[in-house]
């Protein structure tokens, strides 16, 4: 069974999350902008994706810009199952 962890962002509303991918980019970090999942929230139309190797700095860097965000969470896949576990 494979497992497929992904971690993904959710903004208080679509322009913090404007500002974290045009703050991202400039960092030259690996994310995609994606719709937010129904799973989270149905609030904020776009979200950050990314991987586990990113997670620190992102969460600095996000902390540190004072974007507003909803949570941070962790989304493990498997063949059968997807899970949703909020972080932070």
């Amino acid at each position: 069974m494979r497992v497929q962890d992904i971690y993904v962002i959710v903004f208080e509303s679509t322009h913090y999350a404007i500002a974290a991918e045009k703050m991202l980019k400039e960092k030259n970090y690996q994310f995609d902008t994606i719709p937010t999942p129904r799973e989270i929230t149905a609030s904020c139309g776009l979200s950050i994706r990314f991987n586990e190797e990113s997670l620190g700095y992102i969460k600095k860097d996000i902390e540190e810009s004072n974007i507003k965000i909803k949570g941070i969470y962790e989304i493990k896949r498997t063949t059968n199952e997807k899970t949703v576990k909020q972080i932070n």
